[in-house]
């Protein structure tokens, strides 16, 4: 048998894909968006769309942590969007962080983030809905 040299960057980069898309049947839909996402990020670790979608793919995961992550990431790079706020303070919040989840949610709203029904709805805010500043928060600027 010859002997193989090391593969070629595009080698084991097909290889790689090749693993990945073997494994699709045994994994769930979540599980693969994970992976393939991941993969891009190692490649282009500012692609903000990717970011988002790994970020809700992490919570949805219940992985919170590392998606705090990916939020903190998010805002650093887009300091003046109100969805990444709000994600953010969503984050937070499912990390039971009460008063970082509050503030960041302010942020986002003085931003310009006005969903305020779905904010009412959304379950990742539940660690905090019953705060009184949460109420305020809404009181606030739905009254604007």
């Amino acid at each position: 048998m010859a002997h193989q040299g090391k593969q070629s960057k595009e080698e084991a980069q097909a290889t790689a894909a090749a693993s990945t898309l073997a494994r699709a049947p045994e994994q769930s839909q979540l599980d693969f968006e994970l992976e393939f996402f991941s993969r891009i990020l190692e490649r282009h670790p500012d692609f903000v769309d990717v970011l988002r979608v790994q970020g809700n793919n992490l919570t949805l995961k219940g992985r919170f942590a590392e998606g705090l992550q990916i939020d903190r990431r998010l805002v650093s790079l887009r300091p003046q969007d109100p969805l990444a706020h709000y994600n953010l303070a969503c984050s937070y919040a499912l990390l039971k962080k009460p008063e970082q989840a509050l503030k960041t949610l302010r942020r986002a709203v003085e931003l310009g983030y006005r969903d305020f029904r779905y904010m009412r709805e959304d379950r990742d805010l539940d660690s905090i809905r019953h705060d009184p500043r949460f109420r305020q928060l809404l009181r606030e600027f739905e009254a604007r």
